[in-house]
């Protein structure tokens, strides 16, 4: 691009309250990127709104966002959760058959058609979900983590409801074709829940380019200064290809 016009960098984090994990971002990620953190409903952001946990109320709420972008390429990254629903939105938005992401990053999330590892949020009692979030029973229900986990327990029941809606309808196939995005799949060596070979998985979800870099970290590696600085040089890639293109005409 000749107009030296920024690159948006769509930010979605691993839960309704996560944001403050893009805290920082703009330093980070250097010239020429735009860090813009989407916020969901719910208490912690958007008070008087009830958290989303289908796929249907997902997108009615951000869809909108994307559905008429300012002119100029764009990139969506999601983190855990968070790369659900840009992948949710990426899909939305082709089916739609309007302009989608340049890129869609994706950061410490197995693909959709990777068997859960977690139980059923719709089915589990609050006892199941305490036992499998704690660390099957690591964590003792009266230290401060289980404290924690007891207080956040219905934030983190609707985390994971909207979850498994995300991943049922992205195994449904789209009407209007494969995704053609490209994909850059983020992961760390020291995450089990979604170590380098995520990126074979992710692979099969579209027929664009897929590449996968790795980052320092376990899961929440976003907080560093690694995986910020890697999008930001994403970022001016993309807008670099995108000045390339011809012009149709």
């Amino acid at each position: 691009m000749s107009d030296g016009r920024s690159v948006r960098l769509h930010c979605f984090a691993h839960s309704e309250g996560g944001l403050s994990l893009f805290d920082g971002w703009a330093a980070s990620a250097g010239g020429g990127v735009e860090v813009l953190p989407v916020a969901l409903p719910g208490p912690r952001r958007r008070s008087s709104e009830p958290r989303v946990t289908t796929q249907q109320a997902l997108l009615a709420d951000v869809l909108p966002l994307f559905a008429d972008p300012p002119p100029g390429p764009y990139v969506l990254y999601g983190h855990g959760l968070g790369a659900m629903v840009a992948f949710t939105v990426t899909r939305a938005l082709h089916e739609a058959g309007l302009p989608g992401p340049a890129l869609l990053a994706v950061g410490a999330c197995p693909p959709p058609r990777t068997p859960s590892q977690l139980p059923d949020a719709r089915a589990a009692t609050d006892a199941e979900l305490l036992h499998v979030l704690g660390g099957e029973g690591a964590v003792p229900p009266r230290s401060d983590e289980g404290i924690w986990l007891r207080a956040m327990l219905p934030v983190l029941r609707a985390d994971l409801e909207l979850a498994q809606a995300l991943e049922e309808a992205a195994r449904r196939p789209l009407s209007a074709g494969p995704l053609t995005t490209a994909v850059l799949v983020i992961a760390s060596q020291e995450n089990p829940l979604a170590p380098p070979t995520i990126a074979d998985g992710w692979r099969q979800c579209t027929q664009g380019p897929t590449r996968l870099r790795t980052v320092p970290g376990r899961h929440f590696f976003a907080a560093g200064r690694e995986l910020p600085a890697l999008l930001g040089r994403a970022c001016r890639v993309t807008r670099r290809l995108a000045g390339q293109r011809v012009p149709a005409g």
